[in-house]
């Protein structure tokens, strides 16, 4: 007789109280404790069933911990602070996921809750299951396998993710509350978080936790080259305060004259990881070609909380003035890339944000060794406009070009304004310095020979001011890169 299992009793670890706490390095380490005891639980009883292969009479279960905050004050906190703190009284809850992997962070903002409204957090398991999938990530001894491999259901036995708890609801604002009415601490619920952190993995080739607080974007793997150069250089100086380079398939080099072995295959992103002990190092990211790779790249990373991330990648250029190997610095975005319209409507407008403005522009003027009226020969600040047709001037040209010249373009690509607008969606600080490598306007198209030796040099300038640009925003406080511009009316308190 098949086995209903609806019917089958379920199985959890201890369910201990919740605990209150006004010290945030002990409400982490307990967050890490609860954390820890489901995943072992799950784990222990998948390794026994996968072991059988014989439908169990139980189900198992075990919950993701969570963190609680009740604010019944009013209390006016100091608003020059973009995070931190709860716009109203009421209750306030999120799921953790890893928290070993955001230690740093959730003491920052737990700690933060506890000093601007002076009431403790409460830790203990929440109501939502942990997938199976998820608490055995990273398990090399162990991986579950995909539906009919067993000779039960999975999803009879063990929770596996679900779409309810996987969304961008809350970043979104559309109203998100808890089942239980309370409302959200954090941007991201612990399953969206577990499903990101999951493609991380499989897009770049490196575990998540490589991942350093400033990412740069760019759109050729030629980039590449010129960062390893800079990294294996920077190793070799002992004053850089960069420890180690993160090749894909988490390859860890220490020593500036290692070798980097190459993957059989590459991954659909590749990524390097410049890191330091702090965690603000850089990664560089080769998200390909197009806005919905932008927009899978910056989906995930999000979960990760960046200080910043930029774009520094290709575009052509649209005006005769310019030259190829000139720098766009973009100060607003055209968004006809269309991936974000139904989470982002076009007409919320992307702010330029004076930090990493001015970052990028006194990053090219120190690698360049240009100022004033004659930094403007080799870059205009001006609209980037952002097409999800790479072939867009095959079409006949009088719509694109007059909505080009009537917004005021100067460049064009297809994953700045992408890029930008996920930046503003995520609350994560944005940027974008571009390389100009094609004029097609005028007749000079991206071609074999088309490159000069001005525009071949121009790559490694390119990346080295996208590198002085983030140790410059590395060395700023965090309360002045998250801007206010990036906060709605009704903010999680969580960065």
């Amino acid at each position: 007789m098949a086995v209903n299992p609806l019917f089958l009793p379920v199985v959890t670890p201890d369910m201990p109280a919740s605990e209150s706490f006004t010290d945030a390095a002990a409400a982490v380490a307990r967050l890490e404790e609860l954390y820890g005891a489901a995943c072992d639980f799950l784990t222990r009883h998948f390794s026994a069933v996968a072991g059988a292969m014989t439908h169990p009479e139980t189900r198992f279960r075990a919950f993701y911990p969570e963190i609680r905050l009740h604010v019944s004050s009013h209390v006016r906190v100091d608003s020059r602070l973009a995070f931190g703190h709860v716009s109203a009284p009421g209750t306030y809850s999120a799921t953790v996921t890893r928290p070993d992997l955001f230690r740093s962070y959730l003491t920052q903002q737990i700690g933060l809750l506890i000093q601007n409204h002076d009431v403790p957090v409460s830790i203990g398991l929440s109501t939502t299951p942990i997938p199976v999938h998820f608490a055995v990530a990273g398990r090399s001894d162990l991986t579950v396998p995909q539906e009919g491999a067993m000779g039960f259901p999975l999803r009879d036995v063990f929770d596996v993710p679900d779409l309810a708890n996987t969304n961008d609801d809350i970043v979104n604002g559309v109203g998100f509350h808890h089942e239980d009415g309370s409302e959200p601490l954090s941007p991201f619920t612990a399953q969206r978080i577990d499903y990101s952190l999951a493609r991380l993995s499989h897009y770049t080739a490196t575990d998540p936790e490589h991942f350093q607080n400033h990412v740069l974007f760019t759109n050729y793997q030629f980039y590449f080259d010129e960062f390893e150069a800079f990294a294996r250089s920077a190793l070799a100086n002992p004053q850089s305060g960069y420890t180690s380079l993160v090749a894909p398939g988490n390859v860890v080099l220490t020593d500036p004259e290692g070798e980097i072995p190459q993957l059989p295959k590459q991954p659909q992103m590749p990524t390097y990881h410049l890191k330091r002990a702090d965690g603000a190092g850089i990664s560089l990211v080769n998200i390909g070609v197009g806005p919905s790779n932008a927009k899978t790249a910056t989906d995930h990373i999000a979960v990760l909380r960046p200080h910043a991330w930029l774009m520094v990648g290709h575009c052509a250029g649209l005006r005769n003035s310019q030259a190829l190997g000139d720098f766009v610095l973009a100060h607003a975005y055209l968004r006809e890339d269309k991936v974000l319209d139904d989470d982002l409507p076009i007409w919320v407008p992307i702010p330029p944000l004076a930090e990493i403005q001015i970052a990028l522009e006194n990053a090219v003027a120190q690698v360049t060794q240009l100022e004033g009226y004659d930094l403007k020969r080799i870059m205009r600040t001006g609209t980037v406009a952002s097409f999800d047709n790479r072939n867009w001037e095959l079409r006949e040209h009088t719509g694109p070009v007059l909505r080009l010249s009537q917004s005021r373009a100067i460049a064009l690509d297809m994953e700045s304004a992408t890029i930008a607008a996920n930046g503003f969606r995520f609350r994560v600080p944005y940027g974008t310095l571009l390389c100009i490598s094609d004029k097609p306007l005028h007749g000079e198209l991206k071609l074999p020979g088309m490159a000069t030796d001005f525009y071949t040099t121009q790559v490694g300038r390119h990346l080295q001011i996208g590198i002085r640009a983030m140790e410059m925003l590395r060395d700023m406080p965090l309360e002045r890169i998250h801007s206010r511009k990036l906060r709605s009316f009704d903010e999680t308190a969580f960065l």
